[in-house]
């Protein structure tokens, strides 16, 4: 559970999700029983219907792990739609490329391996979706890169922002997660006071932050 709404909440709201195709289902159940972090199921479908509504065909994700979101988001776009994903955890890149081929996404999703910051830096395409879920400290560091990447009228998502509740309230946090609280506190802060963004954040999931970049010629 996420510790950021009441577990009969999570659970009600899971409970209304149709099941996906049954390689879904054992991917995200295999990945629950090797404790590896992916998206909550009301996350996924959240991010399903603004890839949809927002017609998104090329994704960058920061933060592969075993490849779950990439997937997802890859089958949400279709056959047309192209997600680039960033990981550097030698390990979790040979069981994403596993999953990934797996699944028959393979020609859909690019694997970058290195650290995020410098991939990112490197970076010349733009992108109509940046997903942000890897380290919650570096988003700060990540965001100007982000929207150099991100297309006017394009979303950047970021995943985890509330950190089961530590960023809302001092009382719950834990002496080891200071340095990330203050970071994604002031990540926070710097997303919805920012000139080029236009930011809601959502107690959907362990927080969910969705900002829009304004396309400044129609404004």
């Amino acid at each position: 559970m996420s510790e950021i709404v009441q577990d009969y909440i999570e659970d009600y709201l899971r409970g209304l999700i149709p099941a996906d195709r049954p390689q879904i289902e054992e991917f995200r159940k295999r990945a629950m029983d090797d404790a590896i972090p992916i998206i909550h199921k009301e996350v996924q479908k959240h991010i399903e219907l603004l890839i949809a509504a927002q017609k998104i065909r090329t994704i960058l994700e920061v933060g592969t792990a075993v490849g779950f979101s990439a997937s997802i988001f890859a089958q949400a776009m279709g056959s047309l739609g192209q997600v680039d994903t960033i990981e550097r955890n030698l390990n979790m890149v040979v069981q994403a490329d596993e999953n990934i081929t797996g699944l028959g996404l393979k020609n859909q999703i690019n694997l970058m391996v290195g650290d995020a910051q410098e991939k990112l830096a490197k970076l010349d395409k733009t992108y109509d979706m940046i997903f942000l879920d890897g380290a919650k400290g570096h988003y700060i560091h990540l965001l100007d890169d982000c929207l150099r990447c991100l297309k006017p009228g394009g979303l950047l998502i970021s995943d985890n922002v509330l950190f089961k509740g530590m960023i809302a309230t001092n009382e719950l946090v834990i002496r080891r997660k200071i340095t990330i609280v203050k970071r994604m506190r002031v990540y926070l802060e710097t997303i919805s006071n920012h000139p080029q963004l236009i930011t809601s954040i959502l107690p959907l999931g362990d927080g969910l932050a969705i900002s829009w970049k304004k396309n400044i010629e129609t404004i």
